[in-house]
């Protein structure tokens, strides 16, 4: 993709040694290397950050409606009585046995279809069922309304993704995908602590309920305000292979072998992080619960409004720090080649793992608050890198299926599975341990799968790092 938005039919000698340089890197045999781009459509900066920005605002509604059950865990499992294998269950299994299933055939969709109906829609039935979580009376009636969820969240990352890769200049990839990915703190913030505000204030139910409600109205502006470029661009000038069936893009993604490592250690950190975050209230409420009483009593609130906001404040403005950090690093890191967007995951997941692990086992409130942030803030790093190796690893015709693969792996493996296995953990050691010790330990074991998908990560860049002196000579000729 040219920089500035359309390719030039005649330029300075420097342009044009740029877009000789373009086409050498896409046309190069290797395998892992994506082809040609379709030309792009010309939108103004402007507008591409407003783009940008309202699809970082949709995606942030998408993790608010996912992770505010975080924070109301507690006094649902009080109301309706449930075990802390059923939390993990509703927070994760639920959700994300369905938003896996549902995922690859909208991906497909947003390869060839209209992607900002998709999202809109999506946006629309995630919202809708996020309200009615709030209506439910027994765990199976709540099972359903999270599945609701997921397959309404499941339109939402792949066709973004694939609808950004197109109108950012690839130098800017990273750095937009990680602005995009800005959703999830953000997201996290606003569940954590307006989720923790409102429990204390009206009880989860009517949390649930408003937390649906934004999506609904964001979902009509979206509809009415986004373009989908595939109607402006002439039909000549469309990339090539819209109507690839799933098994060629299947084919085409298995001969890369850096797209399923990457693939495979995102899951696996998926499955720590998600594991450990869906009982971040819980285990903050547990061990620090007289401390978040008190305090509460000083400030007007109650513990699980304070724990909420806390928690809402660490992750949100250190994650937020780190994923834009992390972009901009990394599109530094890859102009020495593509391989940079795997190294640097590899170097900073391995050092959030002991901030994470420690978390539950502080000794006091400022400690726990703080080797948490650190943990995250480093964890956040990852995001920008991650989902650029996979949008430069897929050609355009397959992004949102690459896409929709890696959410498959991080959704049934991370999410489904990860807060299902500290919860039954948990439950196994409650007998011996109690209920504050079983799950500190549950939750500071899921960081083992952290340090596996480092090596995944190291393997990706190696995969990838054959690729890196062709493209640093072309980027070095066109300087």
């Amino acid at each position: 993709m040219h920089p500035g938005g359309v390719a030039p039919r005649a330029g300075p000698r420097r342009r044009l040694a740029f877009d000789r340089k373009t086409i050498r890197e896409r046309d190069m045999p290797d395998q892992n290397l994506t082809e040609l781009e379709p030309p792009p459509v010309a939108w103004s900066d402007r507008y591409r950050r407003y783009a940008l920005g309202l699809l970082m605002l949709i995606y942030a509604l998408n993790m608010l409606d996912r992770q505010i059950i975080t924070i109301l865990a507690e006094p649902m499992k009080a109301e309706l009585n449930l075990a802390d294998w059923q939390i993990g269950a509703v927070s994760g299994l639920a959700f994300a046995l369905f938003y896996s299933a549902v995922g690859l055939p909208m991906a497909r969709f947003a390869d060839r279809g209209d992607r900002v109906r998709l999202i809109a829609i999506s946006l629309a039935v995630w919202s809708a069922f996020t309200a009615v979580c709030g209506l439910a009376r027994t765990f199976p009636q709540l099972i359903l309304a999270r599945i609701g969820v997921g397959i309404g969240e499941a339109g939402c990352t792949p066709a973004a993704h694939s609808l950004i890769t197109e109108f950012t200049p690839r130098a800017k990839l990273a750095s937009a995908l990680a602005f995009y990915s800005l959703g999830i703190p953000l997201g996290s913030l606003l569940g954590l602590a307006v989720g923790g505000l409102l429990v204390d204030a009206m009880g989860w139910r009517a949390a649930f309920i408003i937390a649906g409600l934004p999506g609904i109205g964001v979902a009509v502006i979206a509809s009415l305000t986004l373009r989908e470029p595939r109607r402006l661009r002439p039909k000549a000038e469309r990339a090539p292979g819209q109507t690839t069936s799933l098994a060629a893009a299947l084919a085409e993604l298995k001969q890369k072998p850096a797209f399923w490592l990457i693939a495979l250690a995102a899951a696996l950190t998926s499955f720590s992080y998600y594991g450990q975050s869906a009982f971040f209230g819980s285990v903050f409420l547990r061990n620090h619960g007289p401390v978040l009483t008190q305090l509460g009593e000083d400030l007007g609130l109650g513990p699980a409004g304070l724990a909420g906001l806390a928690l809402g404040l660490a992750i949100g403005v250190s994650a937020g720090a780190g994923t834009l950090i992390g972009g901009k690093l990394a599109d530094r890191a890859a102009r020495g080649g593509v391989s940079g967007y795997a190294k640097q995951p590899m170097v900073v997941l391995l050092a959030s793992t002991p901030f994470l692990g420690v978390t539950p086992f502080a000794p006091n409130l400022p400690l726990a608050l703080a080797a948490l942030a650190v943990g995250v803030f480093l964890h956040a790093m990852a995001y920008g890198p991650t989902f650029a190796s996979v949008q430069v690893l897929a050609s355009p015709r397959v992004r949102a299926t690459a896409s929709a693969i890696l959410f498959f792996l991080t959704s049934l493996i991370g999410l489904g599975l990860g807060p299902l296995a500290v919860g039954v953990a948990s439950d196994l050691l409650r007998a011996s341990l109690g209920p504050v010790q079983s799950l500190n330990l549950a939750c500071a074991g899921a960081s083992i799968t952290m340090v596996a998908s480092v090596v995944c990560f190291g393997f990706a860049a190696r995969q990838m790092s054959g690729e890196a002196p062709a493209r640093s000579a072309s980027v070095s000729s066109g300087a």
